[in-house]
């Protein structure tokens, strides 16, 4: 176990030294992804910050840290790709439940007033902030 005020030190000076390497190992490794390169480096030296006070310092840090953000990124693209699977599901159930009967009585017309702010709620939903901005336009058109 090292102290945290030395694994500290040791994370920012190896963040001062190494992240531009680190970075543009992660790019290279990723195909070209600048953005998910440069969350995949962050996401690295957070998780550097919360395991080396207590593991203690990798012999090869930067190494350490290019391992750990490519798992990161390929956590990341798992997740997208689950969650682009599942948006094929959600419109394909908002597209079964916004067809219209012209025949609705007035209590289905009251229903349909309520999935109307279950829409809107829904729109607002997908303009969450943690969606990535493609998801963000593709989930709110549908």
């Amino acid at each position: 176990m090292v102290e945290s005020r030395e694994a500290a030190r040791m994370v920012e000076a190896v963040y001062r030294t190494d992240s531009r390497r680190v970075l543009a190992t992660l790019i290279r490794l990723l195909g070209g992804d600048f953005d998910l390169a440069e969350e995949a480096l962050h996401e690295a030296f957070a998780a550097a910050a919360q395991r080396w006070p207590e593991d203690g310092i990798p012999a090869n840090p930067r190494a350490w840290l290019v391992s750990t953000g490519r798992f990161k990124a390929i956590d990341n693209l798992r997740r997208r790709a689950r969650f682009n699977a599942s948006l094929v599901q959600i419109a394909a159930e908002l597209d079964a439940e916004s067809e219209i009967d012209p025949g609705t009585s007035e209590q289905d017309q009251a229903e349909e007033a309520g999935m109307e702010d279950d829409r809107l709620r829904l729109i607002f939903t997908c303009c969450h902030p943690a969606l990535a901005p493609d998801a963000q336009v593709a989930m709110t058109l549908r």
